[in-house]
């Protein structure tokens, strides 16, 4: 049972750091990426669809995202959600593509993203511990319905809480180096 208990954690806990991880590759640095973009929901026959389901994403320089839409009615909708996903962009349209330069980070907009960054960051912490939580009551509920003995409930508690402490210490180690790819000039 405890087995059991302790794959489930290791499994949904790998999943809440990874989850935070994808986010911080969609925060800008000074470098452009698709996975800036491709989030950004798109109104497609009145469903928010990912920019990246309809459209092609590249990156041809290292300053610039070309967007470029399977369908060419989608442009105007395109443009419009990029405008308002506050990424601090600019599209603009020629016709066929929708090219979106990416300027230097200032100061000002570079704390905004560590700011930002950092909310995520929490969030991802409290998830963690949200399991953590709850593989320990499952534990206390094995215990109190002896299944499971007094000392071997220590132990599994013991056990989660380092699993909580390597995963959140891994949370943590991807906040230094995103802060420093954001504060790289």
């Amino acid at each position: 049972m405890l087995n059991e208990l302790f794959k489930d954690v290791d499994h949904r806990m790998t999943m809440t750091v990874d989850h935070v991880k994808h986010e911080f590759t969609g925060l800008r640095s000074s470098r452009a990426s698709v996975t800036l973009v491709e989030h950004i929901k798109v109104q497609y026959y009145g469903n928010p669809t990912p920019l990246n389901q309809v459209a092609n994403l590249s990156v041809p320089e290292p300053r610039l995202i070309v967007v470029q839409p399977w369908d060419k009615k989608l442009m105007a909708d395109i443009e419009k959600a990029i405008m308002s996903a506050d990424l601090g962009l600019n599209p603009t349209n020629d016709g066929v593509n929708i090219r979106i330069p990416i300027p230097a980070l200032n100061d000002e907009r570079r704390k905004e993203l560590i700011k930002h960054m950092h909310k995520l960051a929490e969030e991802g912490r409290i998830g963690i511990r949200n399991i953590r939580r709850d593989a320990n009551d499952q534990i206390k509920k094995a215990e109190k319905e002896h299944e499971i003995s007094e000392d071997n409930s220590k132990r599994a508690v013991a056990n989660v809480q380092e699993m909580t402490d390597k995963y959140i210490k891994e949370i943590d180690e991807a906040v230094k180096a995103k802060e420093a790819d954001i504060m790289t000039v």
